[in-house]
């Protein structure tokens, strides 16, 4: 067999941007000769690595040295950071060829990559729906092909539901699996960079890459990385997954979802799994809990955006009108929102009654997951209620669009892993996701779990027509 050329290969995914980002507005950001000139530098077997001259889309929150990096702000504007993330060093070390920006929510706030200040992204399977967010544009960019894998940040579910909506596998990895120096702060107790994929095999070849400790990330575990990869097993055989009542309540989640994930149970009944009925009762909480945290984690990260140092800054007499000025034009109208949220839950007299009681119920979301893990292997949940809605549809509604992270939220809360993969479409031919939960530090568990279910289905394969 003839063996394709990097540049060739890198050539072909710029082609398809050129051909079909004006439609989705994936792609926010590419310098075209600087990628070629990249390509053309790579050689393919160097070191017998293998991921050697893929093309590979980076989160605009996600700092690569002299590209811009905005977090799809307007208060970032021109910014170029003067180092790569530890993630962006690891994927140059093992060859990858970063093929530009991928859209996003502004600073990670978003459930439907609609708040970014460069418009929306649409999703490849229905322009007129979302793709969901934040990680929208680096899905979208995956699923229409325009490279084979891309990077996003998980907070509250933006690697996992934009990748069950888009019909590709997205994967949070445990918190301190995967370095974020370099990536732009949200929430920093919950933030971790992860994979979108084509598939599961592509989902743990890039995991093996950018995983690992890292001196620069006080919260990076020292800890060794197992070679993803050896768990692409298919074999659910001894496998007990756990299905917690608390995610599939009466009327809380679409029809056609419940549908496509009730047959998935089967599929991997017969599969050799065994499905086991649990319960996570604090699970309630946990919309609650998480939208006092992470707004004000964000209230005090987003404190350093003021027009001082880098990025806009708006002409003013003074310091304090200036740091005004800067901001109202700068931030968004959700940013302005979550910023507002965690500046009054810190603030004197409420941080005990608002942020300190979430950080307890916090613990007691995560002991809900450790007492699961004593009866089953996996977690087995919808990863999204609904499919995608249409763009527009929920912008002026805060409260309905934050339900879109319900089934993703808790996992961030705990620290643990997660994945989604494609497990049906709906009537109207939309992707649905379904996700999978381990134990802390076990993501070869819930690698071999959805490669099992991924190599006895075909929804992987399905591609939409652009």
């Amino acid at each position: 067999m003839k063996q394709i050329s990097i540049p060739d290969t890198t050539k072909a995914s710029l082609d398809r941007i050129a051909a079909v980002n004006k439609k989705l507005n994936a792609i926010i950001y590419l310098d075209r000769e600087k990628v070629l000139k990249e390509a053309e530098g790579t050689r393919r077997n160097v070191g017998g690595i293998a991921t050697r001259g893929i093309p590979i889309a980076i989160k605009d929150n996600i700092c690569v040295k002299d590209e811009p990096t905005t977090c799809a702000s307007r208060i970032l504007k021109g910014f170029k950071p003067p180092y790569d993330a530890t993630v962006i060093r690891k994927l140059k070390n093992a060859g990858f060829i970063t093929v530009g920006k991928a859209n996003m929510d502004e600073f990670a706030f978003g459930s439907s990559c609609e708040t970014s200040c460069y418009g929306p992204t649409r999703n490849p399977w229905n322009l007129e729906m979302i793709p969901g967010g934040s990680s929208g544009g680096s899905a979208a960019a995956v699923a229409a092909g325009e490279v084979s894998m891309a990077l996003g940040s998980d907070t509250g579910g933006s690697v996992r539901q934009p990748a069950a909506l888009c019909g590709i596998v997205g994967m949070k990895p445990t918190y301190g699996r995967v370095s974020r120096y370099g990536l732009i702060a949200f929430a920093s107790s919950l933030d971790q960079i992860g994979p979108l994929t084509a598939n599961v095999t592509d989902c743990a070849a890039l995991l093996n890459v950018i995983s690992g400790h890292d001196e620069m990330d006080s919260t990076s575990a020292d800890l060794p990385v197992p070679d993803f990869t050896k768990s692409l097993v298919k074999n659910a055989k001894k496998l007990k997954i756990g299905v917690p009542k608390e995610y599939f309540p009466e009327g809380g989640i679409d029809k056609e979802v419940e549908k496509a994930i009730s047959k998935s149970k089967d599929v991997l009944k017969s599969s050799g799994a065994e499905i086991v009925d649990i319960s996570l009762p604090n699970t309630e909480y946990a919309l609650s809990c998480y939208y006092i945290i992470a707004p004000a984690e964000a209230s005090s990260n987003l404190a350093r955006f003021d027009g001082d140092q880098y990025g806009l800054r708006e002409d003013a007499k003074g310091t304090i009108e200036m740091h005004t000025k800067t901001r109202t034009a700068g931030f968004g109208d959700e940013a302005k929102r979550r910023i507002l949220l965690g500046t009054y839950s810190l603030s004197s007299g409420y941080y005990k009654a608002y942020y300190l009681k979430a950080m307890k119920v916090r613990t007691l979301i995560k002991n809900d997951f450790l007492q699961a893990f004593k009866v089953c292997d996996v977690i087995l949940t919808a990863t999204s209620p609904t499919a995608a809605f249409k763009i527009g549809e929920k912008i002026n509604d805060p409260l309905s669009m934050y339900l879109s992270d319900i089934f993703t939220i808790p996992a961030n809360l705990a620290g643990i892993p997660g994945i989604s993969v494609p497990c049906g479409f709906t009537k109207s031919g939309l992707p649905v996701g379904m996700q999978f939960l381990a134990k802390p530090f076990d993501e070869e568990t819930l690698i071999r779990t959805a490669y099992t279910f991924e190599q006895n289905t075909d929804f992987h394969k399905k591609k939409p027509n652009l």
